[in-house]
């Protein structure tokens, strides 16, 4: 565990500012890139933990690297170079302050929310008598805002326009990218023999143009299950 990167501290030209994230330290090159540097802390229902994981950085990094690659032709996204396996860097992009969560399985907290009698979730009608981890019809874009203290909140498509936090043009696109982004790492997973259930994307626009931004298809972000047994696993009791 000696080992394990939690901190860096560098100090590149051109250099703006950095901002130290629960995981990673992202630094602003005048406005034009960012040096994300993935370290080794450990995160936890948002708490730091005391210690890192030896390489747990370069894992999270080269999977994000991996599938931003895997569906550069889907959308644009905000890699440039991975010169380190702990590190990316890429465009600097101006955040929508949303992010684009979609589910394709009732667990987590879509699960707690309809364990809890909701029947709608972000805007979305959920059917009776599901049951925990069952497969939804259709995958389901459940958005969050963008916290910068403490969770994100869920919202909906119609609250997201009434508020101007995106605006419609804009969304529509969100909403396309995202669903594109699902299948393709839908497929990605099951040449594995996984289940990609849930994840989150981030945007941010440059020059007026859309770019999929930070990490992606990773375990920090998704949520896999095994194909194998799945369907035993997840019967009606």
């Amino acid at each position: 565990m000696q080992n394990a990167i939690v901190e860096t501290n560098f100090s590149f030209p051109r250099q703006k500012e950095v901002y130290k994230g629960k995981v990673r330290d992202v630094y602003n090159i005048d406005d034009e890139f960012l040096v994300m540097v993935v370290s080794d802390r450990i995160s936890a229902f948002d708490v730091v933990l005391p210690r890192g994981i030896p390489f747990k950085g370069q894992v999270l990094n080269q999977i994000a690297s991996k599938f931003l690659d895997a569906t550069a032709d889907i959308v644009p996204n905000w890699k440039v170079a991975t010169p380190d396996p702990m590190v990316t860097v890429g465009h600097y992009c101006e955040p929508f302050k949303v992010e684009m969560v979609i589910r394709g399985y009732l667990t987590g907290h879509a699960w707690r929310e309809y364990k809890a009698g909701k029947r709608k979730l972000c805007g979305n009608p959920l059917p009776e008598g599901m049951v925990e981890n069952q497969k939804f019809e259709e995958p389901l874009i459940t958005p969050t805002t963008k916290a910068t203290v403490g969770h994100d909140e869920d919202i909906s498509r119609e609250e997201i326009l009434r508020q101007g936090l995106v605006k419609e043009e804009d969304y529509i696109q969100l909403e396309k990218y995202t669903k594109d982004l699902f299948q393709r790492g839908t497929e990605m997973a099951a040449e594995k023999g996984l289940i990609l259930v849930d994840t989150k994307y981030e945007f941010g626009k440059k020059d007026g143009k859309i770019y999929l931004i930070d990490e992606i298809h990773t375990p920090d972000s998704s949520r896999y299950f095994y194909a194998d047994g799945y369907e035993n696993r997840t019967e009606k009791r």
